[in-house]
């Protein structure tokens, strides 16, 4: 039986510190609500503005796979293994913290705002030794269809990660539409629009909008505008 979790945009948290705008789509930080804290392994979904020459400092993570994603700008990443980076819009970054890490992030431009998604997913494997990955997509490659930018297999398209989740980008023209099969059986899909209106699977969505939807192994998704989107397909019992 199909299982569908409709979050609004607006329903979301939001934390507004100045130099960070940041709005969570699950219970992160200050922000709690109960019916909000994961959906299947995934743990956050992160919407954050950082002001120029602002950033994170440098604080520890373990046993989570860290996804970053730019939207907009740059962001200069330094980790305690060694990486130091600069990610942009069409890269995505990928930190598995198992053992343990440290890392700052910074918008390294003062003039220029820096927009990104911040993901965290449970891996399926404990204590790992911890791994940096960054590669640059070729953004034109989702254009009409989907485009795979993350999965378990090291020698697959995009960066992988230590649990069964396979995540697609699309930007699709008005009226497009497409079908998605779920990759494991089990899995479910959170579908997060960055911008336009997207119908997945009957439920019409605006920008920011997002949808979790389980017991199917289907989505049926149709542009109604000129639209952005991220399919998240991960498991729900991990």
């Amino acid at each position: 039986m199909e299982n569908i979790v409709l979050h609004k945009a607006e329903t979301r948290g939001n934390a507004n510190h100045g130099w960070l705008n940041a709005y969570h789509s699950f219970s992160f930080a200050s922000w709690y609500n109960p019916d909000r804290i994961q959906f299947g392994a995934l743990r956050v979904l992160n919407d954050d503005t950082i002001a120029g020459g602002m950033g994170f400092g440098t604080h520890p993570h373990d046993n989570m796979e860290i996804i970053t994603i730019p939207l907009e700008g740059d962001l200069a990443h330094k980790d305690s293994m060694g990486n130091t980076e600069i990610i942009k819009h069409g890269d995505i970054q990928v930190m598995s913290a198992g053992t343990g890490v440290q890392h700052s992030e910074f918008n390294p431009n003062a003039d220029q705002q820096t927009k990104l998604l911040q993901i965290w997913l449970f891996p399926n494997k404990r204590n790992v030794e911890p791994r940096y990955q960054q590669i640059t997509l070729n953004v034109a490659d989702r254009h009409n269809k989907l485009a795979q930018v993350l999965s378990p297999n090291a020698d697959d398209e995009g960066v992988w990660i230590h649990q069964d989740a396979w995540f697609q980008m699309g930007n699709f023209d008005s009226g497009v539409t497409t079908e998605y099969k779920i990759k494991k059986e089990g899995n479910g899909v959170y579908a997060f629009v960055l911008k336009g209106n997207v119908t997945i699977n009957g439920q019409e969505l605006n920008t920011r909008d997002a949808v979790g939807i389980s017991g199917t192994d289907t989505l049926n998704i149709k542009a109604n505008t000129d639209a952005e989107f991220l399919l998240m397909d991960i498991p729900m019992n991990y």
